[in-house]
C-alpha cells in the first residue's frame, strides 16, 4: 500500500468559528508563542509531513467580500512567516508552510522571508501564496486598487477565478520571480575562507533580471540559496484558472473535493491544467484533498460537539472544504478511500483546537500505521524528502572561468 501524506492546516482556534468557545480551548493562549509551539510539536509528535498556517492583510470575516462587525468570534492574527521561524527551533522533522499574501507585498520579500525561513528550520520550509481582493486590504497599503468580489461571485468558484484572473497572472509572476531569487546563489558560493579573506566566489551570485508584466527584479537575493534548494510551494485551489496557477508554480496542490467523484473529477482538471501550462512530465505535482474534521472515539460525539458550536455561532458550519464528523476509525476509511481515487494526501483542518489535533495525531495516525497507511517514523530531515521530491538543480549553475 502507498503511505499516505497527511498535513494539518492550523488556524486560531481551530476552523469553527465558534471553536475559541469550545471545551478544552484556549483563547486567552492564541497569540502566545507557547500555543502554537504546543500544537506543532503535537503535530509533529504523529508524525505528520507539515503544518501550515493561515494568514491574511485583514481582520478575519464571516463575509467573504470584505470585514464584518461580529465580536463573537475570532479575529486577529499572528504573522505566519515570523511564527513558523519562531518555531523552526523547537521542532526538528516537520514542513513548516506559511501563508503570504503576494497581491500587495513584493516578491524580493517573500523569496529573503521563506529562504531565511528554510535556513532556520534546515530545509523544513514550504510557503503558500495568496492573493487578495479585498478592497479594504489594499487601502492598508494605499497604492492600488483590486477587482472587487460581490455577494453573487462568491457562489461560484469559476466566476470568482475569471473575475480574479489578473491577480492570478500577477501572482504567476510573483512566484516565478521568487524561484528566480532562491537560485540567484549557487550552492556553493559562499567561501568562507578566514585566510585568503573569500567570504564568496561573487562569479556565482546572479542576475535574475527578471521582466514580466507586473515586476522588474534585478537581483541577486540577499539571502543564500535555501537548504531544499527550493522550499516547497503550495496552493490552494478551486477552480480551472488556480488549478492552471498551481500547475505552473507549485509543488503541492490542495484541492476541495466533497466525493470520490468530486475528486476523480478535479484531479482530471488538474492533469488537463498540467498539460495547458506545459508542465514537465519529470516534475511532479503532488495533490492533497482538505477536509474540516471534527473526531471524537464515541460515535455521534463529533457530530454532536459540531452542533453545539453552531448553536453558540448562531448558524450552521460553511466550508469550502467537505466537513467530516465522525472517528478516527471512519475517517480512515475514507482518506483510503479517496486514496484509491488517486490523491497523494490529505491536509486535514481540524474543527477545535487542541482537540481534533489530538484526535488527528493520537487516534487517526496510529489507526493508519496499524492498516500500514502511514509512516512509524521519520524517513527524511527535509519537507521535500518527506514529500518524495527531489531536490532541484539551480537554473544559475554553469562552468564558471
Amino acid at each position: 500500500m502507498t503511505r499516505l501524506n497527511l498535513a494539518v492546516a492550523l488556524d486560531g482556534a481551530g476552523w469553527h468559528p465558534a471553536a475559541w468557545r469550545d471545551t478544552g480551548a484556549r483563547p486567552g493562549a492564541i497569540f502566545g508563542a507557547r500555543y502554537w509551539a504546543d500544537l506543532v510539536t503535537e503535530a509533529e509528535r504523529g508524525l505528520l509531513d507539515l503544518v501550515t498556517f493561515e494568514d491574511s492583510l485583514g481582520l478575519q470575516s464571516s463575509s467573504y467580500t470584505g470585514p464584518d462587525d461580529r465580536t463573537d468570534q475570532v479575529r486577529g492574527s499572528l504573522d505566519a512567516v515570523l511564527l513558523a521561524a519562531r518555531l523552526a527551533p523547537l521542532t526538528s522533522h516537520i514542513g513548516l508552510v506559511p501563508t503570504t499574501n503576494v497581491t500587495h507585498t513584493e516578491p524580493f520579500h517573500l523569496a529573503t522571508g521563506i529562504a531565511t525561513l528554510d535556513h532556520v528550520s534546515r530545509g523544513r520550509a514550504g510557503w503558500r501564496p495568496q492573493l487578495s481582493s479585498r478592497g479594504t486590504d489594499a487601502a492598508h497599503f494605499g497604492r492600488r486598487s483590486t477587482p472587487t468580489l460581490t455577494p453573487d461571485d462568491v457562489l461560484d468558484s469559476e466566476l470568482i477565478a475569471k473575475r480574479l484572473r489578473a491577480l492570478f497572472g500577477e501572482a504567476d509572476e510573483v512566484v516565478e520571480a521568487v524561484r528566480r531569487l532562491w537560485d540567484s546563489w549557487e550552492d556553493d558560493a559562499e567561501i568562507r575562507d578566514a585566510a585568503t579573506g573569500r567570504f564568496i566566489d561573487r562569479d556565482k551570485l546572479h542576475h535574475i533580471d527578471f521582466e514580466g508584466e507586473h515586476f522588474s527584479i534585478r537581483g541577486p537575493s540577499i539571502t543564500p540559496r535555501p537548504p531544499q534548494g527550493q522550499p516547497v510551494v503550495t496552493a490552494l485551489a478551486h477552480a480551472s484558472i488556480p488549478y492552471e496557477f498551481a500547475a505552473a508554480g507549485a509543488d503541492v496542490v490542495y484541492i476541495t473535493p466533497h466525493s470520490r467523484a468530486g475528486a476523480v473529477g478535479i484531479l482530471a482538471e488538474v492533469e488537463a491544467a498540467k498539460a495547458v501550462v506545459g508542465r514537465p512530465a519529470d516534475r511532479p505535482l503532488k495533490v492533497f484533498a482538505d477536509l474540516l474534521v471534527f473526531l471524537d472515539e464515541e460515535p455521534g460525539a463529533a457530530a454532536a460537539r459540531k452542533r453545539r458550536l453552531d448553536d453558540l455561532n448562531g448558524a450552521a458550519l460553511a466550508s469550502d472544504a467537505e466537513i467530516f464528523t465522525g472517528t478516527p476509525g471512519a475517517l480512515a476509511d475514507l482518506l483510503l478511500d479517496r486514496q484509491g481515487a488517486g490523491l497523494d494526501g490529505f491536509r486535514l483542518r481540524p474543527g477545535s483546537l487542541p482537540h481534533d489535533l489530538t484526535g488527528i495525531t493520537r487516534a487517526l495516525v496510529p489507526e493508519l500505521q496499524r492498516r500500514g497507511a502511514f509512516r512509524t517514523a521519520y524517513e527524511a530531515g527535509t519537507l521535500r524528502g518527506l514529500l518524495g521530491l527531489a531536490r532541484p538543480a539551480n537554473r544559475y549553475a554553469g562552468p564558471h572561468r
